[in-house]
């Protein structure tokens, strides 16, 4: 690299971002522009209000910024927070005189004359500050010359607070009356948060009982997806590439990360931003490994939401367990409390009509932390952590000796367990087994299309080597064989030559141990407890 380049180099100092919001000239960024063109072309344009109801660290506050930055070229933009606002909801006057100094000093910046904003910037009514707000927005859009746009991004941190509420009244009011042609307000309102404002159970009058009709039920549902795409994710790194010459495999490195993503924002940007971290290294098969290894240790805002969440909610968390351990299946009905609930916080999605986790970065902790709030008291971690030493050589995992040994240990901890208890947890049990062997330098996940309360296929990768073991519950020998064809079938997909059974076989007859099978050239390592 020339010295030129460097002093270029240093000069730039973009990088990837997963804190606030994200700036183009600063940060290495997913080319979202079409996803922009859409919010306006079907929610600004037509003039709808709206809210950008997505999880957390999703990319709201950035799809904001850009949206500002493409309509202020044609429109008037008062873009706001109230993330540290506490202060304006203290009464109705509070909150009209602080709307009205916030959005005096946009109005300002934006070259807004000096009649009109000090018009605006008047003493508002302490007797009727509603009333006159009302009036202020209407005489400000008459004046302005420009259709006004008006953005309030975290309004979950006011969301349940009625001077708020009323605040929305206010925007309903104005809406309905703009649409009989009796009134100027904003030609769109944009809120954005977690939650879905006008779905809320709400609490629209001291003592009345909550119920569904929030304010905000003149907005229209926004249903696009704000996720990254494969195409998406390629053009942040292909930015990246362009500027260090790392010898990235864009195609290669944009779909595992989508695969392991589903293109969730902040998943996408902290694995790069941890890649980076590690040179051209990083960028490798291994290194991406690696990336999610740090990533799934590593606390971070959003896994500690996860877990606040999983307390908060009982259901939701016993649902969770019930399809990551026992591969039960849930129809995707979005009236399920627990399934709205789990789809927008951002755990569960929907996939062929069934509930499903919605990335693979969230099952993998998901498991971590179902599975380590039995670790302090299992024996079989204990044994593990003990014994773990054994089971790599020369930096290669010996899969059949994890096997061999889980029988012995199983056999011994868990002989006076009943059928049922066995049924239940028996997957659960290897990878509390499994996860101190890899961890530090293996990861594993579970096969979402073999996932079910009969099989389920764990794939484990340790230092950039693949190894399959089939999960599965015993339902006689002709399921057995089914079983097998199809681990043959799954080696084969994968390249791999050899794979692993599990087989959990609550027979009377049954012949604990192991063997070997060799099946369509592939060589199959059973296992039976």
């Amino acid at each position: 690299m020339s010295h030129q380049q460097c002093k270029r180099k240093v000069y730039l100092m973009k990088c990837f971002n997963t804190a606030g919001v994200c700036i183009p000239k600063l940060n290495y960024m997913a080319d979202t522009s079409a996803v922009i063109e859409q919010i306006i072309a079907r929610y600004v344009s037509p003039g709808k209000y709206f809210t950008i109801d997505r999880p957390r660290q999703c990319g709201k506050t950035t799809t904001l910024y850009l949206l500002e930055e493409q309509l202020k070229n044609d429109y008037i933009v008062l873009s706001l927070s109230f993330e540290s606002a506490d202060e304006l909801f203290v009464s109705l006057y509070t909150l009209a005189a602080g709307f009205i100094r916030k959005t005096a000093r946009i109005l300002k910046a934006q070259g807004i004359e000096g009649s009109i904003l000090n018009d605006w910037q008047q003493p508002i009514s302490q007797e009727f500050p509603f009333d006159d707000l009302g009036q202020r927005i209407t005489e400000l859009c008459m004046s302005c010359g420009r259709d006004v746009i008006l953005m309030i991004d975290e309004v979950d941190k006011s969301s349940d607070n009625q001077i708020f509420l009323s605040f929305l009244g206010l925007l309903r009011e104005k809406y309905l009356e703009q649409m009989k042609g009796k009134d100027q307000t904003f030609r769109s309102v944009i809120l954005a948060g977690v939650y879905d404002i006008k779905n809320l159970k709400l609490k629209l009058h001291p003592g009345a009982e909550p119920k569904y009709n929030s304010p905000w039920n003149v907005a229209a549902d926004f249903d696009l997806d704000i996720n990254f795409s494969p195409d998406e994710i390629a053009s942040m790194i292909r930015d990246y590439e362009n500027d260090w010459n790392m010898g990235i495999d864009i195609a290669w490195m944009s779909s595992i990360l989508y695969e392991y993503t589903s293109g969730y924002p902040f998943l996408v940007s902290r694995l790069c931003q941890i890649m980076a971290q590690n040179g051209r290294e990083g960028w490798s098969r291994e290194g991406f490994q690696g990336a999610v290894r740090e990533l799934l240790k590593a606390p971070n805002a959003l896994f500690d939401d996860m877990s606040k969440k999983l307390a908060e909610y009982p259901e939701l968390k016993e649902m969770i367990h019930s399809i990551l351990f026992q591969g039960k299946k849930y129809a995707y009905e979005i009236e399920n409390h627990k399934v709205n609930i789990g789809k927008m916080f951002g755990f569960l999605a929907e996939k062929q009509g069934m509930v499903s986790v919605s990335n693979r970065i969230f099952e993998m902790k998901l498991y971590n932390l179902l599975s380590s709030e039995n670790e302090t008291d299992s024996r079989i971690f204990t044994v593990a952590d003990m014994e773990k030493n054994q089971f790599v050589k020369d930096g290669i995992l010996h899969m059949e000796l994890v096997m061999q040994k889980f029988c012995e240990y199983f056999e011994e901890i868990y002989a006076d367990a009943d059928d049922r208890f066995i049924e239940e947890n028996g997957r659960r049990i290897f990878l509390m087994f499994l996860k101190p062997i890899i961890n530090g330098s293996g990861n594993y996940y579970i096969e979402a299309r073999t996932r079910n309360m009969k099989r389920t296929d764990i794939i484990i990768d340790y230092k950039g080597i693949q190894s399959i073991v089939e999960l599965k519950i015993w339902h006689g020998q002709e399921y057995n064989r089914r079983g097998e064809a199809q681990l043959a079938e799954y080696l084969e997909y994968y390249h791999l030559k050899k794979g692993y059974m599990l087989s959990f076989n609550f027979n009377q007859s049954k012949k604990t141990g192991m063997r070997q099978i060799k099946l369509d050239g592939k060589l199959l390592i059973e296992a039976v407890v």
